[in-house]
């Protein structure tokens, strides 16, 4: 396939911890890639929270949210139901359903979040703002 079947995307190689970092006043999410880098198709990022770190709480959107626990237990509800995520969980919530999740831990946790379809990072600037300011002390 040529550059041109492939809408001329470019390969993405980052370091660890690389990418566009948005704080969320005890956590940070960290943007891998997105939109241009996908063709709108994901969006992939890690999501960090430090111990004791609410979530955004109960929502929904139209795209899939995809979360694999990198470290620690991340605390998911999907559907009104909480699970205990640990190292190595898979939780695919589809898009539409009502879902949360937070770290209600003594320990830091991460998962790494895939949204689909994507061009999620526009909304980012919003979200960081709303976590900040409604950040929690440890």
């Amino acid at each position: 396939m040529t550059d041109q079947q492939h809408g001329a995307r470019r390969p993405v190689v980052l370091a660890p911890g690389a990418g566009r970092a948005y704080p969320l006043g005890r956590g940070t999410a960290v943007f891998k890639a997105d939109g241009a880098e996908t063709a709108g198709r994901y969006s992939i990022s890690e999501w960090w929270l430090d111990p004791h770190t609410p979530g955004p709480g109960p929502h929904s959107h139209p795209e899939d949210d995809v979360f694999y626990v990198l470290e620690g237990t991340m605390s998911v509800c999907v559907g009104g139901e909480w699970v205990d995520a640990t190292t190595g969980s898979f939780v695919l919530v589809p898009g539409g359903v009502v879902h949360d999740f937070e770290n209600r831990t003594g320990e830091r946790c991460g998962a790494l979040n895939v949204s689909a379809p994507g061009d999620f990072e526009q909304h980012m600037p919003g979200i960081s703002d709303w976590f900040v300011n409604r950040a929690v002390p440890g």
